[in-house]
């Protein structure tokens, strides 16, 4: 066996590898956001979760590969492999959007707004960053670097998140006539966590899968320093919050700490394999305050997040990207101007377009569930089926 064939075949597993942790990340969203919402509505959540999987990875399979990168194929492992790590990616960007509008949002319009993204929008923004490049030669043409999507995925699946929130609006009774936020608490922090760890997992795929190769000493060092500065950032925007929170309010609140950790992994995604292993404290400490500022922030423009995805995932996915042009710029195809620059395009079309398609969507089948489901719980409305039967339902 020749070295090029073992190289081959060792990143060809990889790849799959890499695909499989990703694929945990599904669980992890539908443990995090069941462990969210109310009991009543915890089984149309894990409904739209299986249905994002299902229904984004057959899209991009039918329609959105080809739009993203043309024919199926690659010279350093099967093709069948890179196909199956791109698709993982898909509903990660959905996922993102889904757990914000949770509590009232109804599935089949959701359903149809995956197709949608994974078929078309999402596949534009990564044929303009990662694929064959539609802008090339253009004034639009983007030289930003994005390792695993702090822009192409996270950031895309807040502007679509923000687009769905303005449409469909806030949860009844989240705020109050007189100004007031009425705090809605988390039913099980126990799936929380179990959901917060098992993105955390996941994104060792996420960005060491995207490094591409570890077939050589030096792929192989470069995807170990990934993983390493992945998690660094992670366990730096977790501690960040602690310490604010407890500085705050004298209290250690689990779920501000998960979204602490989550936030700092969203801000290193763009150029974990681009720093030393001290700059990705920074990059995530600054990661896990901005999910605080932002909670607080959003809260008072009342765009109602049950699960904080716009701290989490577009600003945090915003400062990421704006970090690498500022911590790895090295004056040539990697600059602060690029990188704002990919910023603001991916931004625009990804909030303008979701915000048109789902408000098209919504005036051929509302959004928002009706006054009287959302009151009843959308497990019982949407699915028939409650997750928490014998429990008493808090509305």
């Amino acid at each position: 066996m020749t070295v090029e064939s073992m190289s081959y075949i060792i990143d060809t597993l990889y790849a799959i590898f890499a695909m499989t942790l990703i694929i945990f990340m599904v669980p992890g969203f539908a443990m995090l956001e069941a462990g969210i919402v109310r009991t009543k509505n915890v089984t149309a959540v894990l409904t739209i979760n299986t249905l994002i999987y299902a229904v984004a990875s057959m899209a991009f399979l039918l329609f959105g590969y080809s739009l993203a990168f043309g024919e199926l194929g690659s010279d350093s492992m099967s093709k069948y492999a890179a196909f199956l790590f791109q698709m993982a990616f898909v509903g990660k960007v959905i996922n993102i959007m889904s757990g914000g509008v949770s509590e009232r949002a109804k599935v089949i319009p959701l359903t149809l707004f995956t197709v949608i993204m994974a078929a078309v929008l999402y596949p534009l923004v990564v044929n303009v960053t990662w694929g064959a490049n539609f802008l090339e030669g253009t004034a639009l043409e983007l030289t930003m670097y994005d390792l695993a999507g702090s822009t192409v995925i996270h950031s895309t699946g807040g502007w679509a998140l923000l687009a769905a929130i303005l449409i469909i609006g806030a949860r009844k009774g989240r705020y109050t006539k007189e100004g007031g936020i009425r705090v809605i608490p988390a039913s099980n922090i126990p799936l929380v966590t179990l959901g917060a760890f098992l993105l955390w997992i996941g994104w060792f795929g996420f960005n060491g899968g995207s490094v591409g190769s570890i077939a050589s000493k030096e792929n192989a060092d470069a995807v170990a320093l990934t993983i390493m500065n992945t998690n660094t950032a992670g366990l730096a925007g977790a501690i960040m919050v602690s310490l604010i929170m407890y500085l705050k309010y004298r209290k250690l609140d689990l779920t501000m700490i998960l979204n602490g950790a989550l936030g700092g992994l969203v801000a290193i995604t763009a150029g974990p394999d681009l720093y030393d292993i001290y700059t990705p404290i920074l990059i995530g400490a600054i990661g896990g305050a901005l999910v605080v500022v932002g909670v607080s922030f959003f809260d008072k423009l009342r765009l109602d997040d049950p699960v904080g995805a716009l701290s989490v995932h577009l600003v945090n996915g915003i400062w990421g990207t704006i970090a690498v042009g500022l911590f790895a710029s090295n004056g040539d195809d990697i600059t602060l101007i690029g990188q704002l620059k990919g910023i603001l395009v991916i931004g625009i079309f990804a909030f303008v377009s979701s915000f048109i398609i789902l408000y098209i969507i919504n005036k051929i089948m509302p959004l928002r569930a009706h006054n009287d489901e959302e009151m009843q719980g959308l497990d019982v409305e949407e699915c028939g089926l409650e997750a928490y039967p014998e429990f008493k339902r808090a509305f």
